[in-house]
């Protein structure tokens, strides 16, 4: 059985595809670097309003593919397994890949699937959840080039390669609706309010004694 049988119905094939490819671990890293710390509930990304954003791009004539890429490191099965069947049942494919050494990335493997559906000849658009300009810019305008809508989603902070390019589309993941359950507490220098705002710690003062121990 094929990569696209396991995927979707035969009878969609004919439709044009928009094609939503999340890297994972690169959105995680860069949402905890914005927030200084690991997300909680609050800031994790909803990807049912993901989907539901994806369907209304397709639109009523299109077909709405939703793929996240992940790595899973040794031992955090456990840990991983409800994400990962969260996801599927929204309605999203996994591929998930172990994490045994350090060049075992997902970057190929995503470029490799945007590559299978465009040479099916029914993709439209493609959308890429990642700020990695080093392994998405260049394919990603190759796409434009070829005719194929490009969009790339994430934190402005992060995905500057997007929003430099002349041919690729960018949008910041909390503008999309419903995303997140509470604003993301983006202030930074670089965007204070004329009125002045305070920058939270990243920890708490008490981690200074407890690294001395």
């Amino acid at each position: 059985m094929s990569d696209t049988e396991l995927l979707e119905p035969p009878l969609e094939r004919s439709l044009n595809r928009v094609l939503l490819v999340w890297d994972a671990p690169n959105m995680d890293m860069s949402l905890g670097s914005l927030l200084g710390a690991r997300p909680t509930s609050a800031f994790r990304p909803r990807f049912d309003a993901v989907g539901r954003w994806l369907l209304a791009r397709a639109g009523t004539n299109g077909f709405a593919e939703a793929c996240v890429f992940t790595n899973v490191t040794p031992g955090s099965t456990e840990v991983v397994r409800p994400w990962v069947e969260a996801l599927r049942n929204v309605g999203f494919a996994v591929f998930a890949k172990p994490k045994i050494t350090e060049d075992s990335d997902i970057d190929t493997n995503m470029l490799q699937h945007i590559e299978l559906r465009r040479a099916e000849g029914d993709l439209s658009e493609v959308i890429v959840a990642s700020g990695d300009g080093r392994a998405f810019r260049t394919p990603l305008e190759k796409l434009v080039d070829a005719g194929i809508d490009v969009t790339v989603i994430g934190f402005r902070e992060y995905a500057s390669f997007a929003q430099n390019s002349d041919l690729i589309d960018f949008l910041d993941l909390e503008d999309i609706e419903g995303v997140f359950r509470e604003p993301l507490p983006r202030i930074t220098l670089d965007t204070l309010p004329d009125e002045g705002a305070w920058l939270p710690p990243f920890r708490s003062l008490r981690s200074l004694l407890d690294s001395r121990r």
